[in-house]
């Protein structure tokens, strides 16, 4: 073979090679599916995105986001993704028991002690939180944030107008709606189902103490008692005060109601404070907030995490992703636009505004209780047994036919077998 034929096949075996990689092959890449894909939220995970890029800038990032509030349509598509047996490298979930009654459960996800030690992350994150993303020793999940789901916005202007203090006890709440609504102003706004669930679990709080509230989820508060109808008396009331067109709002809409000076009052969780300095309003002057009446001094939270599959398609990508999502730097640039404090406690108080600064003492101070809508406090199966039942009762308005729903879900799928 002579020089310039050997010459010109080494040429043609390098272009194939490098239009074999160009196309794909061998390349790094993540997939990460979240439900992340607007206002704070979607900021918050870009800004996390963008610290993963300068620190993996040969690994493909695809952020694989299904829009959905409190991610209802997002985990249907997942676990349609899961029973296929084509699962993304990383997904997000919820820590407590969506996390250990689902993923772990099934066998859909893996251990991560190696990495907590390797990162040095036990020494980092809060001890309320370890145990409630691990079963048997081992640890499953990497929390990104802390929110607190029992935040009642309101909007300061409209109270001041209508000479209403704000609400500290359920008694409080109800005597200030009828001011309210006296004076044709909506007092709570509402959305879509999910959001209707969140207040029912902000109501039974405020109305049950957290002690009572946590036997719910560990069966020594009898969901059949007159505590609990009188709690979702309370509910029932409660939407008697709100907008009658909820069910077509998503949650940014009805929070956008309080802060255009439309309705008085929303309960929603503290990725709402997210979305208010996003449309650019001003906390304490078009918005304003406290705890859900009678649960001053308690905070109820949840925990983004994300998780490691078993069979990711590439596993060194999700480990690489995880390592951001753990580290200081990944969740100081994505917590303060995301709306939520950090998991971590070593993370700079001076990075967050007025609102997360006072999260963050409420967390270190407060008695801490889990969320129902937010995967903290039962697995998916009762969860949507309750989501069931919530939704005959809006239909219907029968709290007898409900609170006995409630008892044959914790009988099914809870602990009151």
């Amino acid at each position: 073979m002579s020089k310039s034929k050997w010459y010109s096949l080494t040429t043609i075996f390098v272009i194939a090679m490098l239009a074999l990689s160009a196309c794909g092959g061998g390349a790094q890449k993540v997939e990460v599916f979240s439900w992340w894909t607007g206002g704070g939220e979607a900021a918050g995970l870009e800004a996390m995105i963008k610290v993963f890029n300068e620190k993996n800038p040969n690994v493909e990032f695809i952020n694989a986001a299904v829009a959905g509030g409190a991610g209802t349509n997002a985990r249907a598509v997942l676990a349609t993704r899961l029973q296929a047996g084509d699962p993304p490298d990383s997904w997000q979930g919820h820590a407590g028991q969506e996390l250990i009654g689902t993923y772990v459960a099934g066998k859909q996800i893996q251990p991560l002690n190696d990495l907590y030690e390797s990162e040095g992350w036990l020494d980092v994150m809060p001890e309320t939180l370890i145990p409630l993303i691990s079963q048997d020793g081992n640890i499953y999940s990497v929390p990104v944030n802390i929110h607190r789901a029992n935040v009642l916005w309101y909007n300061p202007a409209i109270l001041e107008a209508n000479g209403v203090s704000v609400p500290t006890t359920m008694d409080e709440w109800f005597a200030a709606m009828d001011t309210l609504q006296a004076a044709g102003v909506t007092p709570l706004a509402l959305g879509e189902q999910w959001t209707k669930m969140h207040l029912m679990e902000t109501v039974l709080l405020g109305s049950l103490g957290p002690e009572k509230y946590n036997g719910l989820w560990d069966g020594s508060t009898d969901w059949g008692s007159a505590e609990v109808k009188g709690a979702l008396d309370n509910f029932q009331k409660i939407l008697g005060y709100t907008n009658s067109d909820s069910a077509s709002l998503s949650w940014q809409d009805a929070a956008q109601l309080v802060v255009n000076g439309n309705a008085a009052f929303n309960v929603m969780g503290d990725w709402a404070e997210g979305y208010f300095r996003e449309l650019g309003k001003t906390p304490n002057t078009d918005y304003g907030w406290t705890p859900v009446p009678g649960s001053v001094g308690i905070f109820q939270f949840l925990s983004d995490s994300f998780v490691l599959a078993v069979g990711a398609p590439d596993e060194e990508g999700a480990i690489a992703w995880l390592k951001v999502a753990g580290s200081k730097e990944g969740q100081e640039a994505f917590n303060p636009v995301k709306g939520s404090i950090c998991a971590r406690t070593d993370c700079d108080k001076s990075l967050f505004g007025e609102y997360l600064q006072s999260a963050m003492d409420d967390w270190a101070s407060d008695t801490v209780v889990g969320s129902l809508t937010h995967g903290v406090v039962a697995n998916d199966s009762w969860k949507s047994e309750i989501d069931t039942a919530l939704g005959l009762f809006i239909q219907d308005g029968n709290v007898d036919g409900f609170q006995a729903a409630l008892v044959a879900a914790c009988a099914s799928s809870g602990p009151c077998k």
